[in-house]
């Protein structure tokens, strides 16, 4: 036993690690590359390891010896050896397929049919696992055909299809089978109206893409919100020099690449297209939301614009924020599995359980930055995050108890005690560029009313959402009341307060992305300030703490203060208020 090591290892693949020991931050950097996050009691933190916390571990390179070790590093006690040997026999199944371009003589020795030479060959070192896998009927279904003691082939068309479904029976394919060059399309990155030098860690995320050997082409980086995703993807396009299309989650984004696209490369302007609800253009390079290719004029009826994935040779398909992907566009990505797909992503978390089909379809994780590394270097701000909790008023207390489920929620997060803590906050923070960020429009609504503030919401047209980010920007205005779309990539970098007066529930990716609003460098100290309002002793207490998991386990602690609004707040910068801990999820 070593009392200093601050990790608790149990055989059931759970691990506690206690705060506040010397060896705790290291500890929680070593798990966040192979363990999720579960919850976060103040004390001790639950992690949880999975096969696909584990697969993704190997993708970045990590060996099971490494993880063992990793582990060893940071237990109190001795690890439990069963424990041992499944994490070993986990890890040792990434890999234990590969998909790769069959040769026409090695179809050929086994068919006489002639279609037969463009099929993919699949080979393991495992007679018994081919055995295995051979008599499953969703495998047979998809023209798996054996031909051999440890290689079987597939038709190209299943590529897919098979990935997903091997993953899912727990055995992640490797693929490299190759992928189609495209059109080409020449053109240089840094040539356009801003020169563009890459940091040190946006060469390491393209080169990871592009992989050792060269043959990568498949999968996802990791990055925090501010730390040039858009820029990240430049790159990756520059190295391949090919046509491109771009899919991201709404107009404003699409514009946002667009406009990169002008200023940092000398791509002609009419090669650059955008595909949207309000234009259909397709050219070498095309920016697309996920919304028009899941467009369709009734519940039942075609996707009209799914076919832009295969309209032209692309020779990359870039899915930003991979992790809002929606399930139709999986199950068309799943076609398309010889065209080049990189992920861009601030966190692989998906509320949907959809994290599988994202390894398999777009691709493993390539690469990971730890948002607290680049804020240590300085590319972003240094953010504090307060969780500010309300009391509830004795009337609207007797309606949460007369409620049910969602709408007892609803109350709480709809406490009009809100307002004069906005007011509050906005008072402290005085001509700093804020964001007041919301789930439900009336609270939405009023707020804007009684401060006087401009709001934006999804029915706002596409015009008047830039004139008001524009205003934003320039600091013609200092506020601005931001629904939903403000979970999205929209690009505010002066943006150093960052209000959340409501949530989509327990949803970690949406507290991730309205952090990352503000995360930008900012001129002098580098901070920014994230309030997250919560009614106290309420349904939205329980569900502020899931929110928060990705971000606790990135680094951030929230430090819990009680607000009211006959007492000052007491300075941003002392954690006292409820010791500063961490809360219980």
């Amino acid at each position: 036993m070593n009392p200093e090591y601050p990790c608790i290892v149990q055989r059931d693949f759970t691990i506690l690690l206690e705060m506040g020991l010397p060896q705790s931050e290291y500890a929680r950097s070593q798990l966040q590359v192979y363990a999720e996050l579960v919850k976060s009691p103040s004390a001790f933190h639950t992690y949880h390891i999975t096969p696909l916390s584990l697969w993704n571990a190997a993708a970045l390179g990590w060996s099971a010896e490494d993880i063992q070790n990793s582990l060893q590093s940071v237990s109190r006690w001795d690890i439990p050896r069963d424990l041992l040997k499944d994490i070993e026999q986990l890890v040792s199944r990434y890999g234990k397929l590969t998909l790769s371009r069959a040769r026409a003589e090695e179809v050929q020795a086994y068919s006489t049919d002639d279609t037969m030479v463009d099929r993919l060959t699949l080979t393991t070192d495992t007679p018994v696992l081919l055995e295995e896998l051979l008599i499953k009927q969703e495998l047979r279904q998809l023209g798996v055909l054996r031909t051999g003691e440890v290689s079987a082939s597939i038709p190209p068309e299943n590529r897919g299809l098979f990935k997903q479904e091997c993953t899912r029976l727990g055995y992640p394919v490797v693929d490299t089978a190759g992928y189609l060059e495209g059109n080409q399309l020449r053109f240089s990155l840094g040539q356009g109206q801003a020169q563009v030098q890459l940091r040190d860690y946006q060469v390491e995320a393209a080169d990871a893409f592009e992989g050792a050997d060269g043959l990568g082409g498949s999968g996802v980086l990791v990055l925090p919100c501010g730390a040039g995703k858009t820029v990240i993807g430049m790159a990756v396009m520059d190295r391949l020099q090919c046509e491109v299309l771009i899919l991201t989650s709404n107009t404003t984004s699409v514009r946002q690449w667009i406009e990169e696209l002008k200023q940092k490369t000398d791509i002609p302007v009419n090669s650059i297209g955008e595909y949207s609800g309000q234009k259909k253009e397709v050219r070498p390079i095309t920016v697309a939301t996920y919304q028009i290719l899941t467009h369709r004029r009734s519940k039942d009826g075609d996707f009209d614009h799914m076919k832009l994935l295969s309209e032209r040779k692309w020779g990359l398909i870039v899915y930003d924020e991979v992790h809002l992907l929606p399930a139709p566009v999986f199950r068309a990505t799943a076609d398309i599995q010889a065209t080049r797909r990189l992920g861009l992503t601030a966190t692989l978390v998906r509320e949907d359980g959809c994290e599988r089909d994202v390894f398999s379809l777009i691709g493993p994780k390539r690469y990971d930055m730890p948002w607290k590394e680049l804020e240590r270097q300085g590319w972003i701000a240094q953010v504090d995050c307060v969780e500010l909790r309300l009391p509830m008023t004795a009337e609207l207390l007797e309606r949460s108890m007369r409620a049910e489920g969602r709408q007892q929620y609803r109350i709480a997060a709809e406490n009009p005690a809100k307002l004069e803590a906005v007011r509050s906050l906005m008072q402290r923070h005085t001509g700093l560029p804020t964001l007041i960020i919301g789930q439900y429009l009336d609270q939405l609504r009023t707020l804007a009313q009684e401060l006087g503030v401009p709001l934006i919401t999804g029915a706002m047209s596409q015009s008047e959402r830039v004139r008001w980010f524009d205003a934003f920007r320039k600091g013609t205005i200092r506020t601005l009341l931001v629904s939903k779309v403000a979970n999205f990539a929209v690009d505010l970098p002066d943006a150093a307060i960052a209000i959340e007066v409501s949530g989509s529930f327990g949803s970690r990716q949406e507290e991730a992305q309205r952090l990352g609003r503000i995360l930008r460098p900012k001129p002098g100290e580098n901070k920014a300030y994230f309030y997250a309002l919560v009614t106290e002793n309420s349904r939205e207490t329980d569900f502020a703490a899931r929110r928060q998991l990705f971000l606790i386990e990135q680094g951030y602690e929230y430090a819990v203060r009680r607000f009211s609004p006959a007492e000052a707040m007491g300075s941003l910068d002392d954690k006292a208020g409820d010791g500063g801990k961490k809360k219980e999820a």
